[in-house]
């Protein structure tokens, strides 16, 4: 009977533990840590394009740089009508010689001039891009070359990795109160801070030239392009309390 007893005491051993961690955890506050990732090809090009000439005439200088860019202006437009164009900036600033004798103290007399004008081009035509920046080529110079994502895409991002980091908390909070002994219907979630961590930055193709010439240039071999993808992270922590 002695063993009988025993036997039966330490098969409810357990139980009887369980139901005191089950009684010593009611009302315990959890601050629970979470994240979220998520991940997509990115679907925008932004592009800047240059054009700059020196001559000793500031006049001369100036009117190739406005041809240039016009030419440059109607070719982008004819081999992408849906890109957005913006001017970045035009400058004209004297060149003076490397070395030069200073007496008397007289000003530095200028040898010439350099104009310069940017362009930017922001675009969706991924698959067109190596065709419309070889025939831009042939009269601008690429300076810098970044993929992105698109304003949509961007907005969908953001809704589904706020819907990851959630999901992500919703499945710590159940690992949790299992490890407690506790049953996740148990467990309310009181407070929810949602901070972005950080987008990461998507991967950019650089890319500078700055030869200029007043002889016509050579047809341009299309470029190749990698657009990547861009990756978005986001963190929450959640206060559970259990009841």
């Amino acid at each position: 009977m002695r063993k009988l007893l025993l036997a039966i005491f330490v098969a409810l051993l357990p139980l009887a533990t369980l139901a005191q961690q089950s009684a010593q955890t009611s009302g315990t506050l959890i601050v629970l840590p979470a994240s979220g990732e998520v991940r997509h090809a990115n679907d925008r090009a932004t592009l800047l394009f240059v054009v700059e000439e020196q001559d000793r005439d500031k006049s001369a200088a100036a009117s190739r740089v406005n041809q240039k860019m016009k030419q440059g202006i109607d070719i982008l437009k004819s081999r992408d009508p849906s890109a957005q164009l913006k001017t970045q900036g035009y400058s004209s600033y004297p060149v003076y010689p490397q070395q030069e004798a200073r007496t008397n103290g007289t000003m530095r007399q200028p040898v010439g001039w350099r104009v310069r004008q940017a362009l930017e081009l922001t675009t969706g035509d991924l698959a067109g891009l190596p065709a419309t920046v070889a025939a831009a080529q042939g009269v601008l110079a690429l300076a810098q070359l970044r993929f992105g994502l698109a304003d949509a895409t961007a907005r969908k991002m953001d809704e589904d990795r706020i819907a990851a980091t959630y999901r992500n908390l919703g499945e710590r909070m159940v690992a949790v109160a299992r490890a407690m002994g506790r049953n996740p219907a148990d467990a309310v979630l009181e407070s929810v801070d949602f901070e972005a961590s950080g987008d990461i930055v998507p991967a950019a193709v650089m890319a500078k030239s700055m030869a200029m010439s007043a002889a016509p240039a050579p047809a341009v071999e299309e470029p190749s392009f990698e657009p990547g993808e861009t990756t978005l992270q986001m963190r929450a922590v959640g206060k559970i309390r259990f009841r």
